[in-house]
């Protein structure tokens, strides 16, 4: 397929890259900095600003599918940034008639308990309270679209670097833990999952999240 990828050098944009790039799609990466990837094969790096919708939506035409792994972690304001940030690819999606959206989401809007959501509990970290609230509102932005064809992949409640195994559980709107209360995922398998939903659609227009 060719895909857009927008934050292709952030922690999960450059895994999503790389397991795009393995199995054979063309990736046209958007960055802030695209100098910082590397000439690879079927990789053409743009330089893109999430805030010029214009200048987004020309880029996003002709794709099958764009993957969003935008942050918005280097700004201040993050929540704010982030929101202003989807709400523009969302209208750059759609103006550029791209089939398909896959947004990186975030844990803190996956239920612990019925109408509990994680974001919510005592203890949430606040260090990624503002980040959160933007994942979660995020996914009400995507729920009200009409038309759009989305799909939300909401981490475990830990993201790191490890190993791509291709082994794990696939979820809805719960959290998942194992069997020590631990909610964990690698951000290598978390791109398995990611582009395996790419191929072979199975939550379109919903949410759905991973973790061993």
């Amino acid at each position: 397929m060719n895909i857009v990828l927008i934050g292709a050098t952030g922690f999960i944009g450059t895994a999503l890259l790389n397991e795009a790039l393995n199995r054979g799609h063309a990736v046209t990466a958007l960055a802030t900095r695209p100098d910082k990837l590397a000439a690879r094969e079927r990789l053409t790096a743009r330089k893109a600003d999430v805030m010029d919708v214009a200048a987004l939506t020309a880029q996003l035409a002709g794709a099958d599918a764009v993957l969003a792994a935008f942050s918005g972690h280097a700004q201040g304001d993050v929540q704010s940034y982030y929101l202003s940030g989807v709400r523009n690819i969302i209208a750059a999606v759609k103006e550029a008639r791209a089939p398909r959206l896959l947004v990186v989401g975030g844990a803190g809007s996956l239920e612990v308990a019925p109408d509990v959501q994680l974001l919510d509990t005592p203890g949430f970290p606040d260090a990624y309270r503002a980040s959160a609230e933007g994942a979660r509102q995020a996914l009400n932005l995507l729920r009200d679209e009409a038309s759009l064809d989305w799909t939300m992949l909401s981490p475990a409640a830990m993201i790191s670097p490890g190993e791509r195994s291709g082994v794990f559980r696939l979820g809805g709107d719960q959290l998942l833990v194992d069997g020590a209360g631990n909610s964990a995922i690698s951000v290598e398998d978390y791109a398995v999952a990611m582009i395996d939903e790419l191929e072979k659609p199975a939550h379109r227009r919903q949410r759905f999240t991973i973790a061993y």
